[in-house]
């Protein structure tokens, strides 16, 4: 029997282990989601939104263990106290929006005939969830799916596989069946042939750009829809007429928060020539205040990456960075291990020709460019296999607007930067994958439209 191992990234001790489900079981715990799910999308759409938000106020109320659990699995400093405000923002706004958002588009009710548009459930959806924000990023999908009457089964990565277990203590503890919300660990093979098998109806998946390759060959030839949000390496831009200090404290948040393990945080910032000397200082004067160390600290501002390997790809990209000329400016910091423990740093003198302003570094480190004008910053904006969301700092709106309408992202950004917005769609393009999540497309997402022409006597 394999296991899944998750190894603490705050002294590379095993912190949890759990062994994976046969083949056989996996498979009867899909026919079991399957059976109950009917019954489950017959309850009343006000009772299943209740039922998830009862799931909400239970993890809040064991918020402590989301808060340390999160920091022993994958470093996130306990001062954030985890990320259940962002739960709670995007579960409750889809809950808000259920009703209007599932309801039938109506095209005529007249003597003569009803045409309408329904949403239907797809049947079981398959959640593969990642560990950088462990809680939304399953939770995305989780909530809504449930709300339209989705059966739903969970693989969380194996960095924060006690994620996972949280999340069905809390939906069961609400009274969401366990047949209904199943947490399952799986490997790799398994989840192969459960998807080749035409096991699910819907997929999401958020992790690798390699790992959504496999889903989508493993799905091949059985329709299954699948929805991918895959890698990132989103820009900022300061334009000349930005707001300096706010655009350099906005930008290098979404540069470091989470050690830079953000699906939307800032991985290269252009600036205006005009403002770049002035950025530079200001940025690693920021960067240079922040306290690297362990999570369960509340000292610590920043953590260690969740895993040796993360933090040694980024390493990678710096050094060969500054084999090709940049300059680093931040020193070794007292905590920096040659682990997991990594130095935050900026780089300047880069170019499109090193990795670290190509590939997805997904860690603590920012490289910043001047420009000299909107058009080149949005040349090398564009200049990037990627597409998840893209920053600009202004106080033009319309120019902010006629820069977003010629890049190549799913969210443009005015003034902010690595946020999600339930009442937008959350999306991307390129490489990042396709799918729609949260908003009122994501409830379309995890439902199929099933129309009616009635002919009336």
């Amino acid at each position: 029997m394999s296991t899944t191992k998750c190894i603490s990234p705050i002294d590379g001790a095993v912190y949890a282990e759990r062994e994976c489900l046969s083949l056989g079981a996996a498979q009867d715990a899909v026919g079991r989601a399957r059976a109950a799910q009917k019954a489950w999308a017959a309850r009343p759409l006000a009772e299943r939104t209740r039922l998830v938000m009862g799931a909400i106020d239970e993890i809040e109320r064991t918020r402590d263990r989301m808060v340390t659990e999160l920091a022993h699995q994958m470093g996130r400093p306990v001062r954030y106290g985890g990320e259940f405000g962002g739960l709670k923002e995007r579960a409750s706004y889809m809950a808000k929006i259920a009703d209007e958002a599932l309801a039938p588009k109506v095209v005529e009710d007249s003597a003569g005939f009803l045409r309408k548009i329904a949403r239907e459930p797809h049947g079981v959806v398959f959640v593969v969830a990642p560990w950088n924000y462990p809680y939304m990023t399953a939770n995305n999908t989780i909530a809504p799916a449930l709300i339209a009457g989705n059966a739903v089964i969970l693989k969380h990565a194996a960095q924060t596989i006690l994620v996972g277990e949280h999340l069905a203590d809390a939906y069961h503890a609400a009274g969401v069946p366990e047949d209904v919300f199943q947490n399952v660990v799986l490997d790799h093979d398994t989840t192969g042939v459960l998807i080749s098998g035409n096991a699910f109806d819907f997929i999401n998946f958020t992790g690798s750009v390699g790992g959504g390759q496999a889903m989508e060959r493993a799905a091949a030839g059985t329709f299954t829809g699948v929805a991918t949000e895959l890698g990132g390496k989103d820009p900022g831009y300061v334009r000349h007429d930005a707001n300096l200090d706010a655009a350099v404290d906005t930008l290098m948040d979404g540069a470091m928060f989470n050690a830079g393990q953000c699906c939307c945080g800032i991985e290269r910032i252009y600036v205006h020539e005009s403002l770049y000397d002035a950025f530079v200082d200001k940025a690693v004067a920021w960067v240079k205040q922040l306290k690297l160390g362990n999570p369960l600290d509340e000292a610590t501002t920043l953590g260690p990456m969740a895993n040796v390997r993360f933090a040694n790809e980024v390493r990678a990209q710096i050094e060969e960075a500054m084999a090709q000329g940049a300059t680093a400016h931040i020193e070794k910091m007292e905590a920096e291990d040659g682990g997991a423990y990594l130095t935050p740093q900026v780089l300047t003198e880069v170019t499109h020709d090193m990795r670290v302003m190509r590939d997805e570094s997904f860690g603590p480190v920012v490289g910043i460019m001047p420009v000299k004008d909107d058009d080149e910053a949005i040349a090398l904006m564009n200049d990037s296999r990627f597409g998840l969301t893209a920053a600009i700092f202004t106080a033009d709106v319309g120019a902010a607007e006629a820069i977003g309408a010629r890049l190549e992202t799913g969210t443009v950004f005015m003034n902010r930067a690595d946020y999600l917005d339930p009442a937008l769609c959350w999306t991307g393009c390129k490489q990042t994958g396709r799918g729609a999540g949260l908003s009122e497309l994501g409830y379309h997402a995890l439902t199929r439209p099933k129309s009616y022409h009635l002919k009336k006597a």
